[in-house]
């Protein structure tokens, strides 16, 4: 049997009665201070490889956190998973949908589009009392053939940015906190300038979930329905690039389709003492 997608989003008793699956590939793809490969106290999905944001999957020459990795750097990674062409690939995160957003975005981006989010990461998959392990991989002994094909079109640099501020040509929703959005909670990188890109709308991830999962479709198209933004193209942003994917996949399972990420978010644009802040509430 082989697996294959047809939604951005997939249940724990889905995920579960399917391990075991040939073609199955299920990551981590948690970031941050969680996401150490020795703490055998932690707990994982049977099976589970390490996917590793931080690291082998962003750009490490980049002054930028996260930066989207090349193609190149991209497909030699993936294939250490053991990611083939004919792969189905979940991906989960211990905080619910955080980091795997990204990873799922990631591979959309390089061409890849057999692979779901586990709604409610693995939170859910606890609660539901489905089997774990303390152990995770971080490279499969057989490497993948997994071919990476760049859809530049899901990237937005700061240039592209600034110049659809001029034109208004496209919204961009920004998935920070309301308090980082308007400069009254500081940011959480030292020196960096709070505030938001003029013309930008604030869209907090968490307003798309509920305790870790997505909210439902109807719930999805009413929050986007209210930004009254029509058919413009959508641009989304952060602070380094991560809860942004968290609006692309709301706004995929809501049906927009052309949608981007600003893949240096907010510390490109902070970072850059020539360029507009604004910290205005609208209305």
């Amino acid at each position: 049997m082989k697996l294959t997608m047809k939604t951005p989003l997939v249940s724990t008793h889905w995920l579960n009665d399917r391990l075991g699956v040939d073609n199955l590939i299920i990551l981590d793809g948690t970031i941050g201070k969680n996401s150490s490969l020795d703490n055998s106290a932690k707990n994982y999905i049977p099976g589970t490889i390490f996917f590793d944001i931080q690291n082998n999957f962003s750009q490490m020459n980049s002054n930028l956190p996260n930066t989207i990795p090349s193609k190149e750097q991209f497909e030699k990674e993936v294939r250490k998973l053991g990611v083939n062409n004919d792969s189905c690939v979940v991906v989960y995160d211990s905080i619910g949908i955080y980091s795997s957003a990204r990873v799922w975005w990631l591979f959309k981006t390089f061409g890849f589009h057999n692979i779901a989010i586990l709604n409610g990461g693995l939170p859910e998959w606890k609660a539901d009392g489905f089997p774990l392990e303390n152990k995770v991989i971080s490279f499969k002994k057989e490497y993948g053939d997994f071919k990476a094909k760049k859809n530049s079109n899901n990237i937005r640099s700061t240039a592209d940015v600034l110049g659809i501020v001029k034109s208004r040509e496209a919204y961009i929703l920004d998935a920070r906190s309301e308090g980082r959005f308007y400069g009254t909670e500081p940011e959480p990188r030292a020196g960096l300038t709070s505030g938001h890109i003029p013309t930008s709308i604030n869209l907090p991830y968490s307003d798309l979930q509920i305790k870790g999962k997505m909210k439902s479709r109807p719930e999805l198209l009413e929050i986007f329905a209210d930004l009254k933004i029509g058919d413009k193209p959508l641009v989304f942003s952060c602070g380094s690039g991560i809860t942004a994917c968290v609006l692309v996949l709301g706004a995929t399972i809501a049906g927009y389709k052309n949608i981007s990420v600003y893949d240096g978010s907010w510390t490109a644009w902070a970072s850059n003492k020539e360029l507009p802040i604004d910290n205005k509430r609208q209305g």
